[in-house]
């Protein structure tokens, strides 16, 4: 038997715009609880993690911000909400570890990316740090340094 071969990327979205206001640390992925809907959306890419943030709130973990556009096609009984929030599924260890870094150390969980593994959709978040102002034109100036020196070494 010949094995499927994906040519596509398992990526739907990334949030570019976390790693320049924040300073990432340990990354999680979570599960997504979608409705049918929303799961078409993704498949046709239409999601969007800008502005995006992850609220721990009686235990649970929930997806605020986060806009999946839907299709026209969308089924005529239901009425889409693009913006809900959406709940986020993790192991108790995870959830544990999350709620002690939150509420102690006092960080923030931000999406960093939404992709398909086996079939489903998953989030990556990360425990982040929110960066100063000089901290952000430090990094925009490392990342000028790097392309500047890759272009003086392919001269």
């Amino acid at each position: 038997m010949k094995k499927k071969s994906n040519n596509h990327s398992n990526t739907i979205c990334l949030n570019k715009k976390a790693g320049f206001d924040y300073f990432l640390q340990e990354r999680f992925e979570a599960g997504l609880v979608l409705k049918g809907w929303e799961v078409k959306s993704l498949r046709a890419g239409r999601v969007q993690l800008r502005d995006t943030y992850v609220l721990l709130k009686n235990g649970e973990v929930w997806l605020l911000g986060a806009v999946i556009t839907p299709l026209p096609t969308a089924s005529t009984h239901i009425q889409p909400d693009p913006q809900r929030t959406r709940k986020l599924l993790l192991h108790r260890q995870e959830l544990n570890k999350l709620i002690g870094a939150v509420e102690r150390k006092g960080q923030a969980l931000i999406p960093t990316a939404m992709y398909w593994k086996q079939g489903r959709a998953k989030l990556e978040i990360a425990l982040a740090k929110g960066k100063k102002e000089y901290d952000k034109r430090e990094t925009e100036k490392d990342r000028d340094w790097q392309r500047e020196k890759e272009r003086l070494f392919k001269k």
